[in-house]
């Protein structure tokens, strides 16, 4: 009944009062504009992430590549091959990213927010891909294998791998929690098995310098092995996302937060969904049944309210008023009933 974004709030009484003095406290906005505002400001958040993270992997990346062609390292080959992909997944994430930030359109009512969605599957693909070559590439050597030269290059350029990993891999994770960002976590937490698998060919390079010609292509078999751990992770949370998974904490915040709204008997059906990194809310609520049209209106617009402050990343929620059930009354959804098996 409610998804508008200019509403009015009733001053005089206490809940008006609240809300009041919540505004001048703390300033926002929920009409259009600064939702709007918001969402851009989370896509250009994450655009810098990519951006940045971009630079400082394809650094690393570059400065391992160097020491490959020099050592023959194929655990170093591996991992200098998994920072490579690791840094090109900021191609589709920001091109989802830009993509996010269109307005809808009558084809596209709800915006283009999912195009994040599909960039976390490309990245998870990206991270398959990676594992698979870093594995054969490993096996390949334990059939024919070769002395690894450079062996104290090979382990710098492995500290410089772990380094520059770890630190992309905060950040990203960082930005993508505060942002709500799946797709961004993944990444994140791809970059941090990078490090671990940058340290995992730091002992690589111990074992080949004390004589064991076996540590290298070994090596590569736990790098593929941990790649392997982090693509069931970021796999797990990316299809989540696409089948429109929420977190039930946040299902209990929002019935919760709904429940304390002046004149709400009973919070129905409740359905969160996310489309990028924005949140969607429906909620049909039961109120009384004589109040007016107005009355109700204004009780779902205090909903709206309600959620917005209550649920992180929500920017809009429909909120449906039903009269409480009055005994020896029609069902007012009678008429729907023979359309709820179809």
């Amino acid at each position: 009944m409610s998804d508008r974004h200019h509403h009015e709030h009733d001053h005089h009484s206490p809940t008006g009062l609240r809300h009041r003095l919540g505004h001048l406290l703390t300033p926002h906005s929920h009409d259009t504009a600064g939702k709007v505002d918001s969402a851009l400001e989370s896509s250009a958040r994450g655009m810098r992430a990519l951006w940045v993270s971009l630079a400082v992997l394809g650094a690393t990346a570059l400065a391992q590549a160097l020491v490959v062609v020099a050592s023959g390292s194929v655990a170093l080959l591996g991992d200098t091959v998994h920072n490579t992909a690791d840094a090109l997944t900021a191609v589709p994430l920001g091109i989802a990213f830009v993509l996010g930030r269109r307005a809808a359109t009558r084809r596209f009512t709800y915006g283009y927010g999912r195009a994040e969605d599909l960039a976390g599957i490309v990245i998870v693909l990206t991270i398959a891909a990676s594992a698979a070559f870093a594995g054969w590439t490993a096996v390949d050597r334990l059939l024919d294998p070769r002395p690894v030269q450079h062996i104290p290059a090979v382990a710098v350029a492995a500290l410089a791998g772990f380094a520059g990993n770890e630190w992309v891999a905060r950040y990203r994770i960082r930005v993508g929690r505060s942002i709500g960002s799946a797709a961004l976590v993944a990444d994140g937490l791809h970059a941090r098995t990078d490090g671990f698998t940058s340290l995992a060919v730091l002992l690589g390079a111990g074992g080949a310098a004390l004589g064991w010609q076996a540590a290298d292509p070994v090596v590569g078999l736990a790098i593929t092995a941990a790649i392997t751990l982090v693509l069931r992770d970021a796999a797990r949370e990316v299809f989540r996302r696409v089948l429109d998974a929420v977190d039930p904490a946040l299902v209990d915040r929002a019935e919760q937060a709904l429940r304390t709204v002046p004149g709400v008997q009973e919070v129905g059906e409740l359905r969160m969904r996310w489309i990028g990194h924005r949140l969607r809310a429906e909620v049909a609520l039961v109120v009384d049944g004589e109040v007016t049209v107005r009355q109700a209106h204004a009780i779902a617009v205090e909903a709206e309210h309600a959620l917005l402050h209550a649920v992180p990343h929500l920017t809009a929620a429909l909120v449906h008023a039903d009269p409480a059930h009055t005994p020896g009354a029609a069902d007012p959804h009678l008429p729907l009933a023979h359309h709820a098996s179809a």
